[in-house]
């Protein structure tokens, strides 16, 4: 990895949370109020939108999708994927936490909770697509947001770069089959071609596109600079993509939370849970196999976070608007930042106790 990169890696892991992410369950909050205003007042708009489509992928959120976490995913250098095997402990645990753990877990939480013991609470007709959300925001490991997680955890830079790296690699081949395969578990019908054309959308084309962006912005002698300047221009637009997503969610959704508010409290269940085990079982893992703190925290974190932008464009994809999938992955958003901050606090004051292994 080149001086710049490494630089730009530390600058972009150090960063501290923004006024928007620290306030992110907030404006989710305002998000649902406006949206549901929106759809009640111009459901025909709405309707309209969610018309335009090709090979049932939903293009107006595809762009948005685009302006979400392409700024993102500039930031990742799939460079540092040659230094995998420093940190080989801490790496093989979030692997694992993410890969095997993590996505079945969320079905047997989703299993358990909303086929079974919340069943007579929640509109039958809903029950696959309320799991089939679920599984969707499990399946793939957060890209954007383990940064200031890592941060605040006062994680180290280079490991959670390598690991985000990697993640991002692997979601290419392993996200659609995990998905099909819980997805046909639960006896939900799986449109493979939109499926894979989610992948292809959502995964694969992005990060092309910011590799080659970040390559052509380091190339020349103030590339580092040029970086930082345009990720700068960026962040708003990300965020902006992500509030107009959500307002069109809740656009749709608003009849169904009016009448059943008591859906979301019953879908953050599981979802709260998921993270607390997974972030818990990473952190316990890296002190058995000895990975120092600094490489435990982002670990914990990386393994219990979620890819909700990708989880909100593939439930709509797969199931639509007004689906209860799609319903799913935003709950998820609603509940990220305060479920996380809570594992960050958790993972900072018990660091003394850690590393009395270690001593």
């Amino acid at each position: 990895m080149s001086v710049q990169c490494e630089t730009t890696a530390k600058k972009s892991v150090g960063e501290a949370m923004g006024f928007f992410e620290r306030y992110l369950s907030l404006w989710v909050a305002l998000c649902i109020i406006t949206g549901i205003s929106l759809g009640h007042f111009f459901p025909t708009a709405f309707h309209t939108v969610g018309r335009l489509e090709v090979a049932q992928i939903n293009l107006p959120v595809a762009v948005l999708l685009w302006l979400m976490i392409i700024p993102m995913l500039i930031r990742i250098d799939l460079k540092a994927l040659k230094d995998v095997s420093q940190h080989w402990r801490g790496i093989s645990v979030t692997l694992f936490i993410n890969w095997a753990v993590k996505p079945f877990s969320m079905a047997l939480l989703g299993w358990f909770f909303i086929a079974w013991l919340f069943r007579d609470w929640l509109p039958a007709e809903q029950i696959d697509s309320y799991i089939a959300g679920l599984i969707l925001l499990a399946a793939a490991p957060c890209t954007a947001m383990v940064f200031v997680w890592s941060n605040l955890s006062r994680g180290e830079p280079h490991f959670t770069l390598t690991q985000i790296a990697l993640n991002d690699v692997i979601m290419i081949f392993a996200f659609a089959p995990i998905v099909a395969l819980l997805l046909g578990i639960s006896a939900i019908h799986v449109p493979w071609d939109t499926l894979l054309l989610s992948v292809l959308l959502y995964i694969v084309v992005p990060l092309i596109i910011a590799n080659i962006w970040r390559r052509l912005l380091l190339r020349s002698n103030d590339g580092e600079q040029k970086l930082e300047r345009t990720l700068k221009r960026l962040h708003p637009w990300s965020l902006s993509a992500l509030l107009a997503t959500l307002i069109l969610l809740f656009g749709f959704q608003g009849e169904q939370i009016i009448t059943q508010p008591f859906i979301i409290l019953l879908l953050a269940v599981p979802i709260l849970i998921q993270v607390l085990f997974n972030s818990s079982l990473a952190y316990l893992l890296n002190r058995a196999v000895g990975s120092p703190h600094n490489i435990a925290g982002p670990s914990a974190l990386i393994g219990a976070s979620n890819f909700f932008e990708l989880a909100v464009a593939t439930a709509i994809a797969l199931f639509g608007f007004k689906s209860g999938a799609a319903l799913a992955t935003v709950v998820g958003v609603l509940i990220e930042v305060p479920v996380m901050l809570f594992a960050v606090r958790m993972i900072n004051s018990t660091a003394g106790w850690y590393e009395k292994k270690q001593a």
